[in-house]
């Protein structure tokens, strides 16, 4: 049992801390995204041209949040799920039932990281440059110049991937020592955690 604990504390701590460096940047991303947004239909309707980046630039930062807010709020429960059986079952049925669906999870979430990785960021589109999205002040970076290279924006997938990973391990070492009759030593998630992330 304090091999189990021994893993769960450090890999708890990690993610703690990197989900709220991950929340702070997810919010500046929606943030920056709701002000292009809000700044493209000023832009198209009151003075009858919007800039063509805008688009682009809402999208990059929807990405972002998205990749860095997911594994928060899969860490959190807050995601929609049906648990009506799980309730209905004992409770060690029950805790075996939760661990079998992580386990499946976890096996698509490594799926979706090859997928990530070989599909979004390294491939011929990931490399391409953005058609519309420049870095600022004419800045030229890489072999696009001053357009962003598109696997900056796709690599929002796989780092968001990542972070489920190891989001995923925890909750299933969580739930092994909950099978163990240990659950009583864990220390509940909570959004408290994050407090100093607002």
């Amino acid at each position: 049992m304090s091999v189990l604990f021994g893993l769960l504390w450090p890999l708890e701590r990690f993610n703690t801390a990197i989900l709220a460096v991950g929340r702070v940047i997810a919010v500046i991303a929606l943030a920056i995204m709701v002000a292009l947004i809000l700044g493209q239909v000023f832009f198209r309707y009151v003075l009858s041209d919007a800039p063509n980046w805008t688009e682009e630039g809402a999208r990059f930062g929807m990405l972002w949040m998205t990749g860095l807010m997911a594994p928060l709020a899969y860490r959190m429960g807050g995601f929609v799920s049906i648990d009506m059986l799980e309730r209905a079952l004992p409770r060690i049925v029950s805790a075996a039932l939760t661990l079998l669906l992580l386990a499946i999870m976890l096996w698509v979430l490594v799926i979706a990281w090859e997928r990530g990785l070989n599909n979004h960021v390294d491939t011929l589109s990931g490399r391409g440059c953005s058609s519309s999205l420049k870095w600022p002040f004419g800045i030229e970076i890489g072999k696009c110049g001053d357009k962003f290279q598109n696997n900056y924006q796709y690599a929002s997938l796989w780092v968001g991937v990542n972070l489920l990973i190891l989001v995923n391990i925890e909750l299933m070492i969580r739930q092994v020592i909950k099978l163990l009759g240990q659950g009583d030593r864990l220390k509940p998630l909570s959004a408290d955690d994050f407090a100093g992330a607002d």
